[in-house]
C-alpha cells in the first residue's frame, strides 16, 4: 500500500461499502480493484486519486468530463462513466460511508490538564480526556473516553456517555444525562433554564422556576451554537440518533423522537413532541398557542411555521417565495383582501339559496 494512512485500494472501498465495482465500460477493462484512493471529491472538481460520488440527476451531465479516479453511483449511471464504478443502490449514503474513511480526527491522548478543576465526588471512567480550563462539578460521572476540550464546564449531577466528544466552550448545566457516542459542538449550552414567566397583578412577570433536567440519547449530534433548554418540571428528551444543526434553540419539556434531523436556526418553543425520523428544515418554527405534537415521519420544509398538530406522515410547506418587491408588495395588498373576499362570496351563495 502506498505511503500515507488516509489511501485506500478501490477493493477495500467496495467493500467497505458493499459495491460492486465495474466498468468504465469505453476502455479495456484492467485491475480495477488494484487503483487507489487518497482523497474526496466533487464530481466537477475531482482530481486523479480522488473518490466522488453522482447522486442526483442535476450533476448527471458532469459525469462525462470528471477526473476522478472512480465514483460511487448507481447501476443506471454506470455505461456512462469515463472512470471505475462503485455500483450501490443508495450512491448518497454510500458516499457518507466512504467519507468516513478519510475523516481526519483528533486524537486525543487520556490525561487532565493540570488548569482542569475536577470536584473530589466526580466519578472518571478509564480513558478520559479534559483539556485546559475545564470544570468538572459535583457528583458528575464521565464514562470510559469522553473527551472534554478546553474551556467546557460541566455542571452538578450531570452525566456523559462512553466516547462522547464535547468541543471547547460548551456549558453542560446540572442535571444533563447524554449517552454514548455523542458530539457537542462548541458554544453549545445544555441544560439553561426554559422561558417560563407569568404576568402578576401588577402585570409584572414572576419566573417559573425550571427544576427540570435534559435527556440526550445515543449517538446524537448538536450543532455549533445551538441551546437546549431544561424542563420546568419534567425533562427535556432528545432521541438516540437525533442531529441538531448549528444556532437551534430547542425549547423547555421538549421531546424529539429518535433518528429526526433538525437544520440550522430551528426554534421549537417548549413543550413540543416531535415524532421519529422527521425532519426540520433551516429556518422552520415550531410553536402555537397549543402544545404542538408532530408525528412519525414529517419533512417541514425551509422557512415554514408550524404553528398545529400534525398527525399525519409527509411533507409540509408554508413558506412565501421570494419575488420581485414591487410584484410582491400588491400580492400582499390582494391578500390582505382575501377575507373581503371571502365574505362577499359567502354573501352571494347565501342569496342564492333563498331565490
Amino acid at each position: 500500500m502506498p505511503a500515507g494512512s488516509k489511501q485506500y485500494s478501490l477493493a477495500q472501498i467496495a467493500q467497505h461499502i458493499g459495491a460492486d465495482i465495474v466498468g468504465p465500460f469505453a476502455t479495456p477493462v484492467e485491475n480495477h480493484s488494484a487503483v487507489w484512493v487518497s482523497g474526496l471529491g466533487s464530481l466537477g472538481s475531482a482530481k486523479a486519486g480522488d473518490l466522488t460520488h453522482l447522486s442526483g440527476a442535476s450533476y448527471r451531465p458532469l459525469l462525462a468530463e470528471t477526473q476522478a479516479s472512480a465514483v460511487i453511483l448507481s447501476a443506471a449511471d454506470a455505461a456512462s462513466s469515463p472512470c471505475p464504478s462503485l455500483v450501490v443502490a443508495q450512491p448518497y449514503l454510500s458516499f457518507a460511508r466512504a467519507s468516513q474513511l478519510f475523516e481526519d480526527t483528533e486524537a486525543f491522548a487520556p490525561g487532565i490538564h493540570p488548569s482542569a478543576v475536577v470536584d473530589p465526588s466526580a466519578v472518571l471512567g478509564e480513558g478520559v480526556c479534559l483539556g485546559p480550563n475545564v470544570v468538572i462539578a459535583a457528583n458528575v460521572i464521565l464514562s470510559a473516553n469522553v473527551v472534554i476540550q478546553a474551556n467546557c464546564s460541566v455542571g452538578k449531577g450531570s452525566a456523559i456517555g462512553a466516547n462522547s466528544v464535547i468541543y471547547p466552550s460548551v456549558s453542560v448545566y446540572p442535571r444533563v444525562s447524554m449517552g454514548a457516542g455523542c458530539t457537542v459542538h462548541s458554544g453549545v449550552v445544555l441544560g439553561a433554564a426554559g422561558f417560563g414567566y407569568t404576568p402578576d397583578e401588577r402585570g409584572h412577570f414572576a419566573t417559573i422556576a425550571q427544576i427540570g433536567g435534559v435527556r440526550i440519547g445515543n449517538n446524537v449530534s448538536i450543532g455549533a451554537g445551538t441551546t437546549i433548554d431544561c424542563g420546568a418540571i419534567d425533562d427535556t428528551v432528545v432521541g438516540d440518533g437525533v442531529k441538531i444543526d448549528n444556532q437551534v434553540q430547542i425549547g423547555h419539556n421538549c421531546k424529539i423522537g429518535d433518528h429526526t434531523l433538525i437544520c440550522g436556526c430551528v426554534g421549537i418553543a417548549g413543550s413540543t413532541e416531535i415524532g421519529s425520523h422527521c425532519m426540520l428544515a433551516g429556518g422552520s418554527g415550531v410553536g402555537g398557542q397549543h402544545p404542538i405534537k408532530i408525528c412519525d415521519q414529517v419533512i417541514v420544509s425551509v422557512r415554514t411555521t408550524v404553528s398545529q398538530s400534525i398527525d399525519r406522515p409527509g411533507v409540509y410547506s408554508g413558506s412565501v417565495l421570494a419575488t420581485e418587491h414591487n410584484k410582491w408588495l400588491r400580492n400582499a395588498v390582494k391578500l390582505s383582501a382575501l377575507s373581503d373576499l371571502f365574505n362577499r362570496v359567502k354573501k352571494l351563495e347565501n342569496g342564492n339559496r333563498h331565490e
